[in-house]
């Protein structure tokens, strides 16, 4: 499993998946924008005694579009389809810039932006 492993810490992401096949990204926070993505997480009961934190339709954006694969770009516009009209953009935007920078991704606005403009 080090490909796992390497995957994990190069990306920031452990994927793993639930008995139920159900897959899971767990994001490892190290970045500034993850600690104010966990501020703005809603709380979800899913069990009497259990709750699960879930982040912001903005935050994930920021994520998917961060990690830019395939599959990302799916989810990238299942939300926008689904939320377009409530997605506070400059959120987005204010967030999502100062990644892509990090790693020389800003094509990846372009194309979120070319989605948001989808009519």
């Amino acid at each position: 499993m080090d490909d796992a492993r390497d995957f994990a810490l190069r990306h920031r992401v452990l994927l793993l998946r639930a008995a139920n096949a159900v897959p899971i990204d767990v994001a490892l926070g190290a970045l500034p924008f993850e600690e104010r993505a966990a501020e703005r997480a809603s709380r979800w009961r899913i069990g009497e005694d259990l709750h699960l934190l879930t982040c912001s339709p903005e935050d994930l954006l920021v994520h998917k579009v961060f990690a830019g694969r395939d599959r990302d770009w799916i989810d990238v516009e299942g939300v926008i389809e689904r939320r377009r009209d409530t997605l506070d953009r400059e959120l987005i935007n204010a967030e999502l810039r100062p990644l892509l920078e990090l790693n020389d991704s800003m094509p990846h606005l372009v194309r979120m932006d070319a989605l948001f403009d989808r009519t």
